[in-house]
């Protein structure tokens, strides 16, 4: 059972749970238009509105608070439309960085070696990235100032997430990262709170016009319920544990290993971590010819050859920087399967040192 391969890129995106596959097998039978009002349209808009109800119930918001989306960057695309002056940290996801930077007026906010906003103003953010995606960094100041958008994609389904108490308008969040299909997707906001009128047809409460995803929206609430079940069981206080136990194997190996964002509070599945002098780019390709799936960073730039910008705004050097690498695990990670992804890395490391 060895040669099998390993995936441990769940924060790329989480592989689609059966009950999400269930639901849109089921959903492809649904003939009808959710706008519709005859039976088989009435169908249809059953499978969504049932969906809008499983997804609150995972965010910890009202069903008409959500408005689904195609991805969380096009929630935020939708929710950032006709703002500016914005204030968003430097760690903030590209989707998110882009928005920013893209408005007149707007300020980047640096953050410390600890991957935490340095943020001491009064006045409220209007973007805070909850749980950072190449570090896994859960943000302290989510609970304690006023924001405008929580980009929740990473911490829902991961540790208990409730948009009621995150003092924030909206939130966004995305379906693949919990074991829904890719393509699913919702903007959450607070009550009385809206967002420019998308022309069109109307859907979504007028927030986002066409036609409905219904196959897609089955999906992404079947696994929002099944990870909501998750959530419940203590299953990632387990995944937490086996987390520590791939990182105790590592440092233990290869002494000089970094472990970054360790000294703040982490997402229960991610571990990133830097060996100085070896590139992340060359240990994704290593790691993936022994049968492992894992990440030189975010899944929209690890494809680039270039310096993490969120490790660099936390003080890493280009070179440091660039020899990151992200292990994320999920509920379907073994201890076997991180205890030999160890054994397989730290025999590359050996190779490479050989070479120096």
């Amino acid at each position: 059972m060895r040669h099998l391969r390993v995936y441990l890129d769940w924060n790329a995106t989480a592989p689609l749970r059966q009950e999400a596959r269930d639901a849109m097998i089921a959903a492809m039978d649904v003939v009808g238009n959710p706008s519709s009002v005859h039976s088989e349209g009435r169908v249809a808009k059953a499978l969504v509105e049932r969906a809008r109800a499983q997804v609150a119930d995972l965010a910890g918001c009202d069903p008409q608070d959500i408005a689904f989306a195609s991805s969380a960057t096009e929630a935020a695309q939708m929710w950032f439309a006709g703002k500016s002056d914005l204030t968003g940290a430097e760690i903030e996801h590209d989707a998110v960085i882009a928005q920013i930077e893209a408005c007149a007026g707007s300020e980047i906010i640096p953050v410390d070696p600890d991957g935490q906003i340095i943020w001491d103003k009064n006045a409220p953010l209007s973007t805070l990235q909850v749980a950072n995606s190449e570090t896994g960094v859960l943000q302290s100041a989510v609970k304690r100032r006023p924001i405008g958008m929580v980009d929740a994609t990473q911490v829902i389904g991961k540790v208990p997430f409730n948009f009621s108490e995150a003092y924030a308008q909206a939130a966004i969040c995305s379906g693949h990262k919990f074991g829904g299909p890719k393509g699913a997707a919702a903007l959450i906001l607070g009550k009385g709170v809206e967002i420019e009128n998308a022309l069109g047809g109307g859907q979504e409460m007028g927030r986002r016009s066409g036609t409905e995803n219904v196959i897609g929206l089955a999906g992404f609430g079947a696994a929002a319920k099944a990870a909501k079940r998750d959530l419940d069981s203590g299953i990632w206080a387990e995944i937490d544990k086996l987390r520590n136990i791939l990182e105790k194997a590592l440092a233990e190996s290869v002494k000089e290993t970094i472990f970054v964002g360790n000294r703040s509070a982490r997402l229960p599945n991610t571990s990133c971590f830097l060996t100085p002098g070896w590139k992340g780019e060359t240990q994704v390709m290593q790691m993936d010819l022994a049968g492992f799936a894992v990440s030189a960073g975010s899944a929209c730039s690890s494809g680039k050859v270039r310096a993490s910008r969120v490790l660099r705004a936390m003080g890493f050097s280009d070179q440091e920087a660039s020899c990151a690498l992200r292990v994320s695990i999920g509920p379907n990670t073994t201890e076997d399967q991180v205890l030999r992804f160890a054994e397989a890395w730290t025999a590359a490391y050996k190779r490479h040192a050989a070479r120096r």
